[in-house]
């Protein structure tokens, strides 16, 4: 849609993350506005619209896409909504924006990919650390060879979220609404930052573990896989332990990088020669403003954006692969609420 002056969006489902960190980053970044609002209970709609300064609320999500003052939509339902409603979006011809996970399953991915494509509008998927300047430092430490050769990645994630059992009227215990449980929704992050930072992870192998009893969900996955630059990648989430880790250690011919996916944004720098350092590259309150921004940019100018449907598909396609199955769950049914 290059030549549009200004990218007026709409949102489905107005929920919690569109509080603090993508909401008020529509209003913030230049030739971007928030023109309207969705959510299923009109009163909260209504709440949320009066709150952030939104001219239009709507309780009925084919209402604000057809809206003729949206131009773009984001979408920030549970997964379970996101396939129908992106369709939807695909339909009317307008650009999309799309809450992570993409989809519930790779299956459902692809359809939406293929939509945008035959419509002739992009697909753009908030996976932010794509934008947050320390993650892009590691990028540019990769990519310049900085500390040499990148050689291997490991990372290694534990939390008790699972050790007290679980709400289950929370839409991520609900496979058939979430697509799986807290792998989906936060080991999503990391694949797909290791997919930006080092490209497709190709021969993938790994597992879900689940015990029946603490949670309808998998509680624990572990991967291994490899890049076609020859970067050897392990990964490991244990959603059952008492200690809270959450760590990703980059190993160069020179040196190594050590972050955390969530959290801190402090990089630390271990040299061949035995000296450390620390870096430390903060971000704004509205953690999704970097990503909309080149989002808003990308659909006023073409110019590329770091987060599309293709590249969040292959995150989707890793999680399939881990946890041996293909697309279960279709879109187009009615599951949980927006």
């Amino acid at each position: 849609m290059r030549g549009m002056n200004t990218v007026s969006w709409g949102i489905l489902g107005c929920g919690n993350v569109t509080e603090v960190k993508s909401g008020p980053a529509f209003h913030r970044v230049p030739h971007s506005s928030l023109a309207a609002v969705m959510r299923r209970d009109g009163t909260k709609a209504e709440d949320y619209a009066r709150r952030h300064g939104v001219p239009r609320w709507y309780s009925d999500a084919e209402a604000l896409i057809r809206d003729p003052g949206v131009n773009a939509v984001y979408i920030a339902t549970p997964p379970g909504f996101h396939c129908e409603l992106a369709l939807k979006v695909a339909e009317a011809g307008k650009p999309c924006y799309v809450e992570k996970p993409m989809a519930r399953n790779a299956e459902e991915c692809l359809r939406m990919v293929d939509a945008f494509r035959k419509a002739g509008q992009p697909l753009f998927v908030a996976y932010y650390r794509r934008g947050l300047p320390h993650f892009r430092r590691v990028k540019e430490v990769i990519d310049s060879g900085e500390l040499g050769r990148l050689r291997g990645l490991n990372y290694f994630y534990s939390n008790d979220l699972l050790r007290n059992g679980v709400d289950p009227n929370a839409w991520r215990y609900q496979p058939e609404i979430s697509g799986g449980g807290l792998f989906w929704d936060l080991g999503s992050h990391a694949l797909d930052l290791f997919d930006w930072w080092l490209g497709p992870l190709e021969a993938t192998s790994g597992h879900c573990l689940r015990r029946t009893e603490t949670s309808p969900v998998e509680d624990r996955a572990a991967l291994t896989a490899v890049t076609n630059g020859g970067v050897s990648v392990a990964a490991s989430w244990n959603f059952l332990s008492p200690f809270h880790v959450d760590r990703v250690e980059l190993t160069f011919d020179d040196g190594d990088i050590r972050c955390p996916v969530f959290g801190s944004t402090t990089l630390e720098f271990r040299l061949a020669d035995g000296s450390t350092r620390e870096e430390d590259h903060p971000h704004g309150p509205h953690i999704q403003e970097n990503l909309i921004s080149s989002i808003v940019e990308a659909i006023r100018t073409g110019s590329p954006a770091p987060s599309t449907g293709e590249s969040a598909m292959r995150t989707n396609q890793v999680m399939d692969r881990v946890a041996g199955r293909c697309g279960q769950a279709r879109c187009g049914g009615d599951e949980g609420s927006v």
